[in-house]
């Protein structure tokens, strides 16, 4: 049997295969609410692995984006629970990815037309939030310039985190992973060109990753370290982030840290196939000569491609993202050598109903 298709045994929980559903935002659920499409959308795509949620906000200051369900509210809470129950009647496994933007906001977005909060004062430079124009229309939109968090308010958002974790359990999910990456929250304390605090929260590597490392900690603490998983962007430049000079060194020590813990996994996103740079030649194996955990990478994967990397030991499950928005039925058609249907780009986002959603038909081979 080809390896990518192969069982695997993730921190207790059995995945029929390796094949990983990548999160990615779809901005489709009204009130913030998964409804009956989100439930739909999701059991169509349940025949992978483990389908890794969208970013689902864990508070209403961590929104970015209009339409994405969130997990900091009850009603939330039981939208999520059709969305979970779907998935596990059809034999799958699904991650909530638990989401803080930070920066990457809009006053419209925030509690009482606030700004949004991040690491520093910093502008996102160039960087759009999904939110409301001044004729109160949904529209791309220049993220608005943020406030730093104060340490009592940090300490918030990390309760904000566990409060989401636990409603994702109450809501049926086999576990969380905290997005780490693509220039969200975490990825501003820990690039220096944005944070310039003075605080236990900035400065030296160990304080830029702190954030990152204590929210981890506090979730694992309420729902158990194999329930646990983060995803990474090692110099990603989405949003606004620069390069700095430490950079590799900064991201070798969230492996070795992350090493220490024994939690689910980690989840790496190279940003190269989304139009931004991806990590150096050679990254990715010193990343895992500190991280012998179970890793998950994203990034322009086949499957050819996935399966060298499984079989060279170099990752142990692969994730996959666009593929999945034009075939549901994407491992049955890698597993089968069936053609692969084009997503619409123009449907990625936004609540267009069904269109570009829930339609795409799973391939019917010819008889």
């Amino acid at each position: 049997m080809s390896i990518l298709f192969s069982p695997y045994t993730l921190s207790g929980l059995t995945l029929r295969n390796r094949v990983v559903m990548a999160p990615m935002t779809r901005a489709r659920a009204l009130n913030d609410i998964p409804d009956d499409l989100t439930v739909l959308y999701y059991r169509q795509r349940a025949s992978a692995g483990l389908i890794i949620s969208e970013g689902v906000p864990v508070s209403i200051q961590g929104r970015g984006y209009l339409f994405n369900p969130g997990l900091y509210n009850q009603e939330q809470v039981e939208g999520w629970k059709h969305v979970s129950q779907a998935v596990h009647e059809e034999g799958g496994r699904i991650f909530a990815q638990l989401w803080h933007v930070g920066r990457v906001s809009h006053t419209t977005l925030q509690p009482d037309g606030g700004a949004p909060v991040s690491s520093s004062h910093k502008l996102a430079a160039n960087s759009m939030a999904y939110a409301y124009n001044e004729q109160h229309e949904p529209c791309p939109i220049q993220a608005s310039p943020p406030r730093a968090l104060s340490i009592e308010e940090i300490a918030g958002v990390k309760n904000d985190f566990v409060l989401a974790a636990r409603r994702a359990m109450e809501a049926g999910f086999d576990g969380v992973e905290i997005h780490g990456a693509n220039g969200y929250l975490f990825e501003q304390f820990i690039n220096p060109t944005v944070n310039d605090r003075t605080d236990r929260y900035g400065g030296s590597i160990e304080n830029r990753i702190r954030l990152l490392l204590e929210t981890i900690d506090a979730v694992a603490q309420e729902v158990g370290r194999a329930k646990v998983g983060v995803r990474l962007s090692p110099f990603g430049r989405l949003f606004d982030m620069a390069p700095f000079d430490d950079e590799a060194e900064t991201w070798v020590a969230v492996a070795g840290e992350l090493q220490t813990r024994d939690i689910a996994y980690v989840h790496l996103s190279d940003q190269l196939t989304i139009g931004a740079e991806g990590m150096p030649e050679g990254f990715a194996t010193s990343f895992r000569d500190t991280y012998r955990g179970t890793l998950i990478a994203a990034g322009g994967f086949d499957r050819e491609s996935a399966e060298r990397a499984l079989e060279s030991g170099e990752l142990d499950l692969i994730a996959f993202g666009r593929p999945f928005i034009a075939n549901p039925d994407l491992v049955e058609r890698m597993k089968n050598g069936w053609p692969l249907a084009t997503p619409d780009r123009a449907t990625f986002y936004g609540n267009s109903g069904e269109k570009g959603y829930v339609d795409y038909p799973t391939y019917k081979p010819a008889e």
